[in-house]
């Protein structure tokens, strides 16, 4: 695992220990990240269930102008906090330790343009999220909340704000796209 393109491109990314992280591949990341283009430069983005720090890591080196990791594990934010010292990026992230749905009961200062989700498998968790993030205040007029499940995850859901607008599969990974809802409030109002 490595940052793939970028300021901090080649330097490899540490794994959290044990299994209770299931890390990006590189491929999916490199996926993401080409589908997503030159939008990530200089935006805000918010890393959920970050495990290593990989995705919100690569969006820093690719030239995001701030990143906001949340993980609840010891561990895991210990390999981000080292993940970020490695790449030099630390100084425009924000490492949070806590539960991402308690992190989500506080509305942010300003919204992100991009939100990344890569809860743990089948627990209804990536779901759980969509419905705490559908609301204006967490993503930016033009935005994407992307979501990264394993196909058989998936079941047919609707939200009042956000609404898929591409999904792509990777092997085992499948990468949702959702974007305010045409004629839904907005950020802005």
């Amino acid at each position: 695992m490595r940052v793939i393109a970028g300021l901090a491109k080649g330097k490899p990314l540490a794994h959290v220990p044990g299994t209770s992280t299931r890390p990006i591949t590189d491929r999916v990341k490199s996926a993401v990240f080409n589908i997503l283009g030159d939008a990530v430069v200089d935006a805000s983005f918010l890393d959920l269930f970050a495990g290593t720090g990989g995705v919100g890591i690569e969006a820093l080196s690719r030239g995001a102008a701030r990143a906001v990791f949340v993980e609840q594990g010891r561990r895991a934010i210990e390999t981000i906090r080292r993940n970020l010292r490695e790449t030099n990026l630390a100084a425009r992230a924000e490492v949070r330790q806590a539960d991402v749905f308690a992190y989500l009961k506080h509305a942010p200062a300003e919204p992100f343009d991009f939100i990344y989700i890569a809860p743990p498998q089948y627990q209804g968790l990536w779901l759980k999220t969509l419905q705490a993030l559908d609301a204006p205040a967490w993503l930016a007029a033009g935005g994407q909340v992307i979501v990264q499940i394993f196909p058989k995850e998936l079941t047919p859901f609707e939200l009042p704000h956000l609404a898929v607008s591409d999904q792509r599969r990777y092997g085992s990974t499948l990468v949702l796209f959702l974007t305010h809802r045409a004629g839904a409030p907005g950020p802005e109002g």
